[in-house]
């Protein structure tokens, strides 16, 4: 019983971290995981270097979007589009009074 006692601070400490920091960054990597296989084409996004643009099309190949932006087409890998900044875009615009 002793023994248990000396390493139950290290067993809390374990179980704190995991539910504060590693649960909730592996779910927000599922969310994104899952977003960039959900996108499909003419939809509006923002890359996690704040390029604005519109889906055009898709490569398998390189597993990449090529985004159509003002200035012409670029190809972004998957992983290079931003959930949060995209579903901001996406969100109707509330009056604030």
């Amino acid at each position: 019983m002793d023994q248990i006692q000396q390493f139950l601070p290290f067993i809390l400490i374990f179980v704190v971290m995991y539910f504060f920091m590693i649960r909730p960054q592996m779910q927000k990597a599922k969310k994104e995981k899952k977003f960039a296989e959900e996108l499909k084409k003419g939809d509006r996004i923002v890359t996690k270097s704040g390029l604005h643009g519109k889906v055009f099309d898709f490569s398998e190949k390189n597993n990449a979007v090529i985004i159509e932006t003002g200035s012409g087409k670029l190809t972004y890998d998957r992983s290079a589009i931003s959930l949060e900044m995209s579903q901001k875009l996406n969100q109707p615009v509330t009056d604030k009074k």
